[in-house]
């Protein structure tokens, strides 16, 4: 099997999706920053422009940028080995895949750069990774950082909704905690598609920067165990009775998992419904040509949890990921749709079904685009 190169480093927040399923689909690689003049003469122009991890280099010069689209690759290749083949399995992985890499912005962020006494020199050491050698160094690198603090703000961080960012994470990391202490993954002995989204957030920011680690080691160790299983080849269930390399029979989803949507479903639904309506309204305004890449973020999302506002960026990614949910839904039979509607209704997660954009997006040249 040929080596692929990762371009990553192992803090980056939406690199840990991408590492994962190479590990547990036992595909060689080695990984390296995205620093080197390689990447930026030959790798970065393959990736649309856009310098962004992870991204991945084939064998043949191919390069593929983005996790999703990374994992899209490679389950083509390998028959699909991590979707799941029954309705409601496919439609709940396909969830989490959003949730994984959209669901838990504010506490990543809040947990990286609010706690300097604890983080700040794990992330100065590793900002350096990216940066490289040479004159200016320790300058780039706090530029850098410094940034990425101030994105704290775009993603709704403030001192007003931090109170509410820890309550909702702490529900949801106990819902999380009760589902990982009796199955090794979401939807039983074998990873699917939304476990590696869950890596998004799990690996790099929460389950290693040591504020966030120490959370986890501390009230949620099934879920500390659940990241390191994730970035191990074997199945890991070690401290489960039953290890059942498979997925749950009968295309079940387990109580304790629709416990951990609704935990997930407070903060992630009105942040998706507000995020709809904000790009919308920018799609009105502007005048977006099909074939347009689309931007990181379009317009504000305002939107209240547990009474508190919070305004957030309006990612229109987040809905390129929720259509392909909504395409699962819909390609169910009336039976499964019954039985999914129930699911939903029992998570408060239904109100994603109708989150939707006036324009649909696409991919073209390793970016997001409208179509």
């Amino acid at each position: 099997m040929q080596t692929v190169t990762l371009y990553a480093v192992p803090h980056s927040v939406y690199a840990g999706r991408a590492r994962s399923y190479l590990i547990k689909a036992g595909i060689p690689y080695r990984e390296k920053a995205p620093n080197s003049d390689h990447f930026a003469e030959i790798v970065l122009p393959k990736a649309g422009g856009r310098n962004s991890m992870p991204t991945v280099e084939l064998e043949n010069g191919d390069v593929v940028r983005d996790g999703a689209a990374i994992i899209d690759h490679f389950e083509e290749q390998n028959g699909q080995a991590f979707s799941p083949k029954t309705p409601k399995q496919r439609f709940v992985s396909r969830l989490f895949d959003v949730i994984g890499a959209e669901g838990f912005n504010r506490p990543f962020m809040h947990y990286r750069w609010n706690f300097d006494d604890e983080n700040l020199d794990f992330l100065t050491y590793h900002f350096e990774m990216i940066v490289g050698k040479g004159e200016g160094r320790a300058g780039v690198r706090d530029f850098l950082m410094g940034a990425m603090r101030k994105a704290t703000v775009s993603f709704g961080v403030t001192p007003d909704t931090i109170p509410v960012i820890e309550a909702v994470y702490a529900d949801q990391l106990a819902a999380l905690e009760t589902h990982f202490l009796d199955y090794g993954y979401l939807l039983g002995g074998r990873p699917c598609i939304g476990d590696f989204a869950l890596m998004v957030p799990f690996f790099g920011h929460l389950g290693r920067d040591p504020k966030a680690l120490s959370l986890l080691q501390r009230d949620a160790k099934a879920v500390f165990r659940f990241s390191e299983r994730m970035n191990r080849l074997a199945a890991d269930l070690v401290e489960y009775e039953n290890q059942d390399e498979a997925y749950l029979a009968g295309d079940e989803i387990p109580g304790t998992l629709v416990d951990v949507m609704r935990a997930i479903a407070e903060d992630f639904v009105p942040e998706t419904l507000a995020a709809a309506d904000a790009i919308n309204a920018w799609l009105e305004e502007k005048d977006v040509e099909a074939g347009s890449k689309c931007p990181r973020s379009a317009g504000m999302a305002e939107f209240q949890v547990r009474g508190t506002k919070i305004n957030a960026i309006a990612q229109p990614y987040r809905f390129y990921l929720l259509k392909r949910v909504q395409d699962e839904y819909a390609a169910m039979g009336p039976e499964d749709r019954q039985a999914m509607d129930a699911i939903l209704e029992a998570s408060n997660m239904a109100p994603v079904l109708e989150a939707t954009l006036t324009r649909k997006i696409g991919r073209a040249n390793n970016l997001e685009v409208w179509l």
